[in-house]
């Protein structure tokens, strides 16, 4: 399996916000039935209700109690196994206490399987994003009235960007218990398993996640987008 590269944290910025953007501007054109392309939210815009203190971040639990806490945005094309994901993530002791703090960046889609669409659960109409640290910090846009979340399991390889102290490559799991979900997996949310880590944070705690299916050309927007920025970080161009 590749090893992923080292990638510059305002690179990381780039990437996350045009995902952002093409999200928020995309038009009621989203269908149900697509080509296999769907936008992720992980604990992120209209899923961070205020009025719902826990939907927002998402936490993957350890046995000793210690948790991740992550929110992000991104692309999946589930044909190519190709994902462009990016956010950010609090390492909690199981004292509260902030350990690490930091960016993700995804590199490689192991798995996407659908649940199926769930046509009774509305996108809203506005944007409140508050995860609470940088880059993803207070966005409020209005979001488009069609798309139809999709319920589904993401497989994600991915690396933690600490802002102080070495990178860690780990694999993240994203569940959206919507459609027709297996009963092991009915409990919505992320799981996370760190290489060289002997604990695995493998436990669903608080926070939404969702999958928006959309059009080729929105998502080919953001893959464009996403590409260009990764080369002006000094990345070679992928195919």
């Amino acid at each position: 399996m590749p090893r992923l590269k080292p990638f510059p944290v305002l690179a990381i910025v780039g990437v996350a916000l045009p995902c952002l953007a093409m999200l928020l501007c995309a038009s009621s054109a989203v269908a149900q039935n697509n080509d296999g392309n769907f936008l992720v939210l992980l604990a992120a815009g209209f899923l961070c209700d205020p009025g719902e203190a826990s939907a927002c971040p998402a936490t993957a639990k350890s046995n000793q109690g210690d948790s991740y806490e992550m929110t992000g945005v991104g692309t999946l094309e589930v044909r190519s196994k190709s994902v462009r994901a990016a956010g950010t993530y609090t390492h909690r002791s199981h004292r509260g206490n902030v350990l690490e703090t930091g960016v993700w960046l995804a590199g490689e889609l192991f798995s996407f399987n659908s649940y199926g669409p769930a046509p009774n659960a509305l996108a809203r109409r506005s944007w409140a994003s508050d995860p609470g640290q940088f880059p993803l910090k207070r966005w409020r846009w209005p979001v488009p009235s069609g798309p139809v979340p999709t319920g589904g399991l993401a497989v994600l390889r991915i690396r933690l960007l600490p802002f102080a102290g070495p990178s860690k490559n780990a694999v993240l799991q994203v569940n959206c218990a919507l459609g027709d979900v297996p009963r092991e997996r009915s409990v919505e949310g992320i799981r996370l398993s760190i290489e060289g880590n002997a604990s695995d944070f493998s436990e669903e705690g608080s926070g939404r996640v969702m999958f928006l299916a959309t059009p080729p050309d929105v998502s080919a927007a953001v893959k464009a987008s996403a590409q260009k920025t990764t080369q002006d970080a000094g990345e070679p161009p992928k195919n």
